[in-house]
């Protein structure tokens, strides 16, 4: 949970090598660093890591708390070299997929596609899945990294419908670049979403249609934690994306697309780094029994205020 600059934060499960996989990250891509790193504990998986860190401007947050989610490409990260920008944009495109390469599977091998003349797309050794493209994004500026959802299975065709939804969602969006697909291009439908990227918030996201076949779909490993400034801002978030009551547990969601948020007050990445051991386990405690977030209660349960175990 991060107070940061961003109200919404792309946040990765690893087992218990988080620290590790921010440290390799934040050794292959340009101004990048680990802002911070939490150690605390759970009843359920012992101590874990929680690690803040940026990647060329990107904010993560990361935890190492178990093997319970697993790392697939339904969710990945385009990574923008633009030459516009960057002098040697090709070269450190090639040296940044040959760091992402040792140890990882390729996906769509590295070459010329008739959107780019560099791209492909890999899955490092931790199973976090990369698109580097060689790209001069039209239009307003593109951040170099963000977060790219493909709708497949179930979902495949569903990418603009679920753009549109999310703009009911966060009150600053709009929409970016949208590429359809042509006739002829089956078994993807013509219309549907081929490309596109759109703004919530200050977050670019891109989103892809697929109805090839594919042995994945969204899943915890990757959410999107959303930095809230009240509990009005809480239960509105809550309200709208939540569809999944089972998927209900301390701050976390599930949208009708499967997709996994984090509904987080603030002050909470404050309280849990700041805090006292006997701060944390209060809050911890009472967290693990709440669905929604409650401020009020997560406050008293920080200062001990009528707390009961």
């Amino acid at each position: 949970m991060n107070k940061g600059a961003s109200k919404i934060i792309p946040h990765l499960w690893f087992d218990k090598n988080a620290h590790e996989a921010a440290r390799f990250y934040t050794s292959i891509f340009p101004n990048s660093k680990i802002k911070s790193t939490t150690i605390q504990n759970s009843p359920y998986s012992g101590d874990f890591d929680i690690v803040s860190f940026e990647l060329w401007g990107q904010e993560f947050m990361a935890i190492g708390a178990g093997p319970y989610f697993k790392f697939n490409p339904s969710i990945s990260f385009v990574v923008n070299f633009a030459p516009s920008r960057l002098k040697n944009a090709s070269e450190m495109l090639d040296q940044v997929w040959s760091q992402l390469a040792d140890g990882g599977t390729v996906l769509m091998p590295l070459g010329k596609y008739p959107y780019s003349k560099k791209y492909g797309w890999i899955q490092d050794k931790y199973g976090l899945s990369w698109q580097l493209i060689l790209t001069n994004p039209e239009g307003e500026e593109r951040p170099e990294i963000l977060p790219s959802l493909l709708f497949v299975n179930e979902n495949a065709g569903k990418a603009e419908e679920a753009m549109n939804f999310y703009f009911t969602v966060f009150k600053n969006s709009k929409t970016g670049q949208i590429v359809r697909y042509p006739k002829g291009m089956e078994p993807d439908q013509e219309g549907t979403i081929m490309f596109a990227d759109f703004l919530l918030e200050d977050q670019w996201f891109v989103v892809m249609d697929s109805a090839r076949n594919h042995e994945f779909n969204f899943n915890e490993a990757i959410s999107f934690l959303v930095n809230c400034d009240s509990q009005d801002e809480i239960d509105g978030y809550w309200e709208k994306l939540s569809a999944v009551p089972e998927a209900e547990q301390s701050g976390w969601l599930k949208d009708k697309y499967g997709i996994s948020w984090q509904i987080v007050p603030k002050e909470l990445d404050e309280m849990m780094t700041k805090g006292s051991p006997e701060q944390i386990a209060r809050m911890n405690s009472v967290m693990l029994k709440m669905k929604k977030l409650d401020l009020v209660q997560l406050r008293k349960a920080y200062e001990g205020d009528g707390y009961e175990e």
